[in-house]
């Protein structure tokens, strides 16, 4: 059985802190990357960050110095620790896992998402 389950999120107020767990399996975990994407009603959904087995990790220039990706092999849990929060950053998080072959990257699996509310 494969599952990506995330976790965290809520209501927080503009520059506050928030920090995503997402659990997955080991099958899934162990695919070359994990990533997290949001999405708003009518808006493209916009991958935020991520990282691979390798502890590589890579970040939308929107969040750069405000979040951080990283993953704990032990737990098969990726976290992102988002801070210095605000209203923009509202929206359905998502997390994803993903494989590299023929010079491409597949997100396959995909968590249900957690909302995050940035409101005072």
């Amino acid at each position: 059985q494969v599952q990506l389950v995330e976790s965290g999120g809520g209501l927080v107020q503009p520059g506050g802190s928030l920090r995503l767990s997402c659990a997955a399996s080991g099958t899934i975990f162990r695919l070359n990357a994990m990533g997290w994407y949001r999405q708003v009603p009518g808006k493209q959904r916009e991958l935020v960050a991520t990282i691979t087995s390798g502890g590589s990790t890579n970040y939308a220039d929107i969040v750069k110095g405000r979040f951080t990706i990283s993953r704990d092999n032990a737990k098969n849990t990726v976290y992102l620790q988002m801070n210095s929060l605000n209203p923009e950053d509202t929206a359905v998080y998502y997390c994803a896992a993903a494989r590299y072959g023929n010079s491409a990257w597949t997100w396959d699996y995909w968590g249900k998402g957690t909302l995050v509310t940035v409101s005072p």
